[in-house]
């Protein structure tokens, strides 16, 4: 399976703000479906509360139409975060995107109908500087 072009930009950021990766990619299996997540990433947070676990997919937007991208990811999204509540529940699904497809796309508002509608967490990445810029929690959870 392809990389998506912002992937090793994602990875860093995510290592800079203080996540292991543990996974490159994250299988998930449930029954016969064989599925997989870009990334999946552990930090530890307060001594009795463990380590967060998130799955992140990584999506580019660079295709001919935003609303195809989006499509495709929301499609992708829905299938991990309906697996992964059953197969790793304390693990958080994030759909990282670049900060530009962020201002200029996600921002309008039938995009954020859509995403707040679906639940989608998101990860904006300053893809320049390697660093997160927005964590957007839809699903009320840490981190």
């Amino acid at each position: 399976m392809a990389r998506d072009i912002i992937h090793d930009a994602v990875k860093s950021a995510l290592i800079k703000d203080g996540w292991t990766i543990t996974h490159d990619p994250y299988p998930i299996v449930y029954k016969e479906v064989e599925l997989s997540v870009d990334l999946a990433a552990e930090r530890a947070i307060a001594a009795e509360r463990g380590n967060e676990k998130i799955a992140v997919e990584i999506k580019s937007f660079v295709g001919r139409s935003p609303i195809q991208d989006l499509k495709t990811a929301l499609g992708q999204y829905i299938l991990y975060l309906t697996f992964l509540e059953l197969v790793d529940p304390m693990r958080k699904l994030f759909l990282a995107i670049g900060e530009k497809i962020y201002l200029e796309f996600f921002q309008q508002e039938a995009i954020q109908l859509i995403q707040e509608r679906y639940k989608v967490s998101i990860i904006v990445v300053n893809l320049s500087n390697q660093e997160i810029v927005k964590w957007i929690n839809e699903q009320n959870t840490e981190p």
